[in-house]
């Protein structure tokens, strides 16, 4: 979806690497703590959040990843390592991120489990909770649900960006995880970040990545670097031309296409969809509503048993809702496709009897 955006950039987002640069996998920088990470894609990252707010740096630990998945196993594995005792439940509130179950039993680790629904945890403090605000299917705002005093929080904030939420203020929590392919669209090049308070927690992820991949590829902390850059350039340096600045680019197409998708959704008479309230958004300030980057469907037609399946014959990818640890009468479809795909799903949407 944010093609077109990058596209009219052009050549101010370009990155020209030449072939004897940043071949070696050694030290980037200075920091004991994270050594492969490039002090260009450290800066950033800080600047953008806090042009955008949305989340506090100060005082943080900057961590980089390959992408917010291995950031979770980072994440995960410091916190098992340092004070829980073994093997930690980790659990997150349905509906929840349908990967979560795959990444934390993936290693088959003897650290952590995957304990389901947060709302049915009922162990004592020995436990991870996943809170991810806004909340991936249903972009809903989140908070932990389990006890303040007991067991461990990790924030996934993926979705935190003016284009899909109101912002807020920023999130001040112990760990948050960010990821450059839902922040700027970039899932190809592989980058995730966390930023994180204790100094021997973020020593411990970094430790895990340092193990797992020996660091993170330099290429694709310089790329994006550039493009982060670019995004805070658009509003710390607007251009008299009235350039498009991405944030509002996100925001205005993401609400053509939910005006779009509702429309269809009500003409049909078959699903449903949330709703939300709008709020004042302090970076746009102004009252906005919530776009959140995927539509978290329900089916409400008595004949249909199989929500997914009634979309398959169709000819439209959805994710099932037992994915997220609910029933199947719901489905996840991306609002972030490209626009001719985009608008074969309303077509087909809106041809429904």
């Amino acid at each position: 979806m944010f093609e077109p955006f990058w596209k009219e950039v052009g050549d101010d987002a370009t990155v020209k690497i030449s072939g004897w640069e940043k071949m070696s996998y050694t030290s980037s920088c200075d920091d004991d703590i994270c050594w492969f990470l490039e002090p260009a894609f450290a800066n950033e990252v800080a600047r953008l959040h806090r042009i955008v707010n949305n989340a506090a740096t100060d005082g943080r630990y900057i961590i980089v990843g390959v992408g917010s998945t291995q950031m979770i196993h980072a994440t995960l594995h410091a916190l098992a390592s340092i004070e829980l005792r073994h093997p930690v439940n980790v659990v997150s509130a349905a509906p929840y991120y349908s990967m979560y179950p795959g990444i934390v039993d993936l290693m088959k680790s003897g650290l952590y489990h995957w304990a389901g629904d947060a709302a049915a945890f009922r162990g004592d403090d020995n436990f991870i909770e996943l809170v991810c605000s806004p909340n991936n299917p249903d972009g809903t705002i989140r908070h932990a649900m389990l006890g303040k005093e007991a067991g461990k929080r990790v924030h996934d904030m993926a979705y935190y960006w003016p284009q899909y939420s109101p912002m807020q203020g920023p999130a001040d929590h112990d760990i948050m995880l960010f990821t450059l392919s839902k922040a700027t669209g970039h899932a190809g090049t592989r980058i995730g970040w966390a930023l994180v308070k204790n100094k021997e927690v973020a020593r411990e992820m970094a430790k895990f990545i340092t193990l797992n991949t020996i660091g993170v590829s330099k290429d694709s902390q310089v790329r994006a670097a550039i493009i982060l850059k670019v995004i805070s350039d658009g509003y710390e340096f607007p251009k008299p031309s009235g350039a498009p600045q991405f944030f509002h680019f996100g925001q205005h197409k993401l609400a053509d296409r939910w005006r779009r998708l509702r429309r269809a959704v009500q003409e049909s008479g078959q699903f449903s969809l949330p709703r939300f309230s709008p709020e004042f958004c302090e970076f746009f300030k102004e009252y906005a509503e919530t776009y959140p980057g995927f539509a978290w469907l329900r089916c409400e037609d008595q004949k249909i048993n199989d929500c997914e399946d009634f979309f398959k014959r169709i000819n439209v990818l959805t994710r099932s809702g037992k994915h997220f640890g609910v029933g199947q009468e719901y489905v996840r479809i991306s609002m972030l496709d490209t626009d001719a795909n985009f608008d074969v799903f309303i077509k087909r949407i809106s041809s429904l009897d």
